[in-house]
């Protein structure tokens, strides 16, 4: 039980103090960025960019790669971080480093591999004479914005593709989890990594206004709320978005799937990271015949899961991120359940901690189906036959991924070509992410594309050199 379960991190005379989320202890402090500082820090972003585009690809490669090393050495301490800042449970938070490895290491390649193509400009009558190439140029300075719940990897996801293509980085961390961010800075510095490549900024709403709006940001990455992104749309000004903007990930579980590993497979896709996972499973979707028994093992299996401490090694959910979240969670359900949904297990908060909670009969008209809950809950819902399914994956405007469960071919095949999904999982929960495949949302769960080589591209820009070989009179 937590002894200070309330947790917003508190601003102090310019410093931003980082509580745990379990029992609000202060595990750190940071320097609040002014929003007034912006120009200073934009003015170190430049001689940053100047720098980046001269370092070779050899070099920004090796960097990538000795961090990753660095980070491998230093496991334990980046995943008990992370759980003190972040309330991931240990399993999870160690998870998390060695996705964080992966992504430096793919990045690191792609610093090597992907750095344009030749031309062929005889393949059209009138430019036999002409041969030239294409080259991957940096963009620049570019914004990123990272969320609280992947401290970690979610932040290497743009500063490993940054890096590898040659710009320099203006970052901002979630002022809620700040601490994992600056020790991977630190940590690329110190593989080598100039120092001026990447400038920190640590703040709220108004700081980050200041740093979408400048307009020598050449692109803004951000990870965040739906609201946030729009409101960055609307002050960026012309500059590159991408920006993966939640989910609301739907799971088909066909009559003739494999009953266990369905069940298996949609508990851990719920609650991972204490539900607050963008691709996290939200909405189980069960064919009629074998609901009840789907539901009963369901809740069975869901009611085992220890709530509790994070660095307890058998604890499976942590805290969640504050007490707000864990209100705003709550009152969704609340009002799913005032709207006529029944509630087969949890909901009964204590401070940050806000236990699995199964509902079904949920009515479609409530914001627990159709907007993204960022919470341990999940909603059971029958369906009848395979384009029933499909249509109630389909009805939310947030859609990052999807999973179904079959051992139908066909039926696996044409969910996911219909689905309208960044990516549709087959025989896998909703949350399985790869961290080298394209990874982003249809409608509005995203603009863009994360994944190392899709987000590299994004951050670097073709530039044409063509030669028209002259003939000599």
């Amino acid at each position: 039980m937590m002894q200070n379960a309330a947790r917003t991190n508190q601003t102090v005379a310019d410093a931003i103090i980082v509580s745990d989320p379990f029992n609000g202890a202060p595990i750190g402090t940071v320097a609040e960025t002014s929003a007034d500082s912006v120009p200073e820090l934009l003015d170190r972003a430049r001689t940053g960019a100047r720098i980046a585009r001269s370092l070779p690809r050899h070099k920004r490669s090796a960097i990538l790669e000795k961090t990753a090393s660095l980070i491998a050495a230093d496991k334990e301490d980046f995943a008990v971080l992370i759980v003190r800042e972040a309330g991931k449970t240990i399993t999870q938070a160690r998870k998390e480093v060695t996705r964080c490895i992966n992504t430096l290491k793919l990045s690191a390649d792609e610093a090597k591999r992907n750095a344009g193509e030749v031309i062929p400009f005889d393949s059209y009558a009138g430019s036999e004479a002409r041969q030239g190439w294409y080259t991957r140029e940096p963009l620049g300075i570019i914004a990123a914005i990272t969320p609280y719940n992947d401290p970690l990897n979610l932040v290497a996801h743009k500063l490993g593709p940054a890096i590898a293509g040659g710009n320099s980085i203006l970052l901002k961390p979630s002022e809620l989890t700040p601490l994992s961010a600056v020790k991977l800075v630190d940590t690329l510095v110190a593989a080598g990594l100039p120092d001026e490549i990447i400038t920190v900024a640590i703040g709220g709403a108004e700081l980050g206004r200041a740093i979408v709006s400048a307009k020598e940001v050449r692109m803004i990455s951000f990870t965040g709320g739906f609201a946030t992104g729009e409101a960055i749309s609307k002050s960026a000004g012309i500059k590159k978005l991408a920006m993966d903007l939640g989910g609301n990930a739907p799971v088909i579980v066909m009559e003739n799937s494999d009953f266990d590993a369905a069940v298996e497979g949609c508990v851990s896709g719920a609650y991972w990271a204490a539900g607050q996972n963008c691709i996290g499973t939200q909405r189980i979707l069960v064919q009629r015949p074998i609901y009840e028994r789907f539901r009963d093992e369901f809740v069975a299996q869901t009611l085992k899961l220890k709530t509790g401490n994070p660095l307890d090694a058998d604890t499976d959910v942590g805290p969640m991120i504050t007490e707000k979240a864990v209100g705003r969670a709550s009152a969704m359900v609340e009002r799913a359940i005032e709207a006529g949904a029944t509630l087969l297990c949890g909901h009964q908060p204590s401070g940050n901690l806000y236990p699995p909670t199964v509902l079904e009969n949920v009515p479609a008209t409530c914001d627990a189906w159709n907007e993204e809950v960022f919470a341990p809950i999940v909603i059971l819902e029958p369906f009848d036959s395979i384009e029933d399914a499909i249509t109630l994956a389909n009805s939310p405007e947030y859609s990052l991924h999807a999973g179904i469960f079959t051992n139908d071919l066909e039926d696996a095949l044409d969910a996911a070509d219909r689905i309208e999904a960044g990516g549709v999982m087959i025989n896998d929960s909703s949350d399985y992410r790869f961290d080298a495949m394209p990874f982003g949302g249809f409608k509005y769960g995203s603009m863009g594309r994360e994944g190392v080589r899709f987000a590299y591209e994004d951050m670097t820009q073709p530039k044409v050199v063509c030669v028209n070989r002259l003939k000599r009179s």
